[in-house]
């Protein structure tokens, strides 16, 4: 099998689907607000190496690295990509990718890796690892490579080494996702990550597509929330969060979808440059569902969120591995 939908897998699939691909499959299964998709499984990428007859090449490779020498490291994985990309995809594998992505009837989605090591007591390779967003039809087999191959990029075979994961099968799993064109995204972590207060949340929020504050380029709105339910003045019943603190940014630019280049930079209107991105009952609404995450996994959790239409999408979430 080389494929399943994410209502096929739960949290514990990270052997086939890596983390990325079990966790969403378990977010819903367990009725959290995520954009629809399937993974192809880490047995995919170890079948196409066999088919292709890279394996034994690749293993090569790597037992060549001169790890002191940052030349070694970039000439093996410049080869070792080089091979992944220039490989015929099998006519099954094209057939069988290319039929799950017609099933979902949208026209953008987006293509992550998804290491079977990640997220795990083992490592995590959040960040290690590449994404391509807005990826077409025209563009998807190719994306579905390039994210095989990112498992050799330099920071990943210098992340192996430094993991002690030489010496162990790590393969590669990749997400395909329906891509939510968000008005506004951001990321929340359920635990403070600075105080590391377990009774506080961090929600960033920022207009446009996601990757801006994920990628450290724009500053976005930080809200702070305590966990703790308040008792309503009027009900007196528990009933929601409390804000503690808003910090609102100034942003004057944002990654929007562009059909040439698949994403690019604009400016924001000068009438939304200052303006809160989330309001007030949005970011008790966004802190309900993180905190359902966190209740569903039992550990702190590090989200990606985007919202549209009035409605919020979770499109990524993971264990906190820093407390």
């Amino acid at each position: 099998m080389l494929i399943k939908d994410f209502r096929e897998l739960t949290k514990k699939d990270v052997d086939i689907a890596g983390g990325k691909g079990a966790s969403l499959g378990e977010m819903i299964n367990a009725k959290i607000p995520v954009p629809s998709g399937f993974v192809i499984l880490a047995g995919a990428f170890d079948r196409f190496l066999d088919k292709v007859d890279l394996t034994q090449e690749i293993e090569s490779q790597l037992k060549k690295v001169n790890y002191d020498d940052i030349n070694s490291v970039d000439r093996a994985s410049n080869v070792i990509r080089d091979l992944i990309h220039d490989a015929k995809m099998p006519k099954d594998f094209k057939k069988e990718i290319v039929f799950e992505f017609k099933k979902m009837k949208c026209k953008f989605v987006a293509v992550r890796s998804s290491a079977t090591a990640e997220d795990s007591s083992i490592a995590s390779w959040a960040g290690e690892l590449e994404s391509y967003l807005n990826t077409t039809e025209k563009t998807l087999l190719e994306n579905v490579k390039r994210c095989w191959s990112s498992l050799f990029t330099p920071r990943a075979i210098f992340y192996r080494k430094e993991k002690n994961l030489r010496n162990t099968h790590v393969s590669v799993a990749v997400v395909i996702q329906e891509m939510v064109e968000s008005e506004i995204s951001g990321i929340a972590f359920t635990v403070h990550p600075v105080t590391q207060d377990r009774n506080q949340m961090i929600i960033e929020a920022g207009w446009g597509l996601g990757e801006a504050i994920v990628s450290g380029s724009i500053t976005p709105d930080a809200y702070v929330i305590s966990k703790l339910k308040v008792q309503s003045q009027k009900s007196k019943v528990e009933n929601e969060f409390e804000i503690l603190d808003i910090n609102i940014a100034k942003q004057e630019k944002q990654i929007i979808r562009c059909l040439r280049k698949g994403v690019k930079w604009t400016v924001v209107l000068k009438s939304k440059q200052e303006k809160q991105k989330l309001t007030g009952k949005q970011i008790i609404e966004l802190s309900e569902i993180c905190a359902n995450i966190e209740k569903h996994y039992k550990k702190p959790q590090d989200i990606e969120w985007a919202f549209k239409d009035n409605k919020f999408y979770i499109v990524q979430s993971r264990p906190i591995t820093t407390l």
